[in-house]
């Protein structure tokens, strides 16, 4: 019991020499492990700052597929109006509404 009250008991110059090995690959996983929760960490950061880009993007993407849709149907529409040599023009005043009374 003198000796656990002195601090020899455990952590002795021996204990040290005999279980260095140890002691040192101990240190070296824990180093390991907070080094691997600090990248992970980094990670999951960029990836949802790359969902949320990617969201954008498709965002973007469906906007620009509508537009460019909307375009192609209103040429294609001029192109076989004009090829079925109809009389149709596009009316330069907008429509309005009849009332009856």
């Amino acid at each position: 019991m003198g000796e656990f009250r002195r601090g020899r008991l455990f952590f002795s110059l021996e204990f040290f020499k005999s279980y260095a090995i140890y002691i040192i690959i101990a240190i070296v996983m824990l180093l390991m492990n907070i080094s691997n929760k600090y990248t992970y960490e980094n990670y999951c950061h960029e990836l949802m700052k790359l969902k949320i880009e990617l969201g954008n993007a498709k965002t973007d993407l469906v906007n620009s597929s509508a537009k460019y849709n909307s375009m192609i149907r209103e040429s294609h529409m001029k192109e076989y109006i004009d090829t079925m040599r109809i009389d149709l023009t596009n009316p330069e005043e907008p429509p309005y509404q009849l009332s009856l009374k």
